[in-house]
């Protein structure tokens, strides 16, 4: 799927046929979950702030997470979880950001 050696991961929120993945607010959601697995661990308050290693952000109006390799590091299993969410629901990645306006 994605390599050890890669950079940020951008999972994009478009299917694979080019429909937008609902709902709107998933990549806040994804990356909600993911707030405890960040550098030092998680501590009081973590909970209200995104990881630097899995942040929401929109890319020529299109939602998605950014995913940084030294989640993968940390814990694999986390990677694994945000790996697996793009396949269960057919979401396009890019590997860095996408070259052009995903299709």
């Amino acid at each position: 799927m994605v390599s050890n050696s890669a950079k940020k991961v951008f999972i994009l929120g478009l299917t694979q046929s080019g429909r937008a993945f609902r709902p709107s607010d998933w990549a806040e959601r994804l990356a909600g979950v993911m707030s405890p697995f960040r550098p030092g661990g998680a501590h009081p308050g973590s909970h209200l702030m995104y990881s630097p290693w899995c942040i929401p952000t929109t890319f020529d109006g299109v939602r998605c997470v950014v995913v940084h390799p030294d989640l993968r590091d940390y814990d694999v299993m986390a990677w694994d979880f945000c790996m697996n969410f793009a396949k269960d629901n057919e979401l396009q990645l890019s590997i860095g950001p996408p070259a052009h306006k995903p299709a």
